[in-house]
């Protein structure tokens, strides 16, 4: 385990931290917003998706979950280099990854961004984000960061 590579839940992990970004939300929210179904379908058909941008993509689903603006904004309190969507849209892929089969990568999606995972990860003032696969999904693993 550990060196896959989920196309289709690197997109959807890089599209919620997309939306999250673009409406002040916490990632657990935009999951809310989303619902399991539009979930499913982000993943179902991330390879269609994948071929507009992420600003379109992201501004139809946005508009069909009815989605407002929040005021959780981790980039604006970020006091160092922020990193790009795509790059923490890879931490929760992994880490998905690297906890559930593939068989249960939904689950997963649903299960980490409602864990206490979320908020450590999206707090761009520490290191975490960028720490190993392994140490990530041991962390994940304990219930916290060792």
């Amino acid at each position: 385990m550990g060196t896959k590579n989920n196309n289709a839940l690197f997109f959807t992990c890089s599209l919620i931290e997309y939306i999250g970004r673009s409406i002040k939300r916490t990632r657990r929210e935009v999951t809310d917003y989303l619902g399991k179904d539009r979930i499913k379908r982000i993943y179902g058909y991330a390879d269609v998706f994948h071929c507009d941008p992420i600003e379109k993509t992201a501004d139809e689903f946005m508009e069909e979950a009815h989605m407002t603006e929040g005021s959780f904004d981790n980039v604006k309190e970020c006091r160092y280099t922020v990193p790009g969507y795509w790059d923490i849209g890879e931490v929760y892929e992994r880490l998905i990854e690297d906890i559930y089969e593939d068989e249960n990568v939904l689950e997963g999606v649903w299960e980490v961004y409602h864990s206490w995972i979320d908020g450590q990860i999206s707090n761009y003032n520490t290191d975490f984000y960028y720490q190993p696969r392994d140490y990530i999904a041991e962390c994940y693993r304990k219930g916290e960061v060792l």
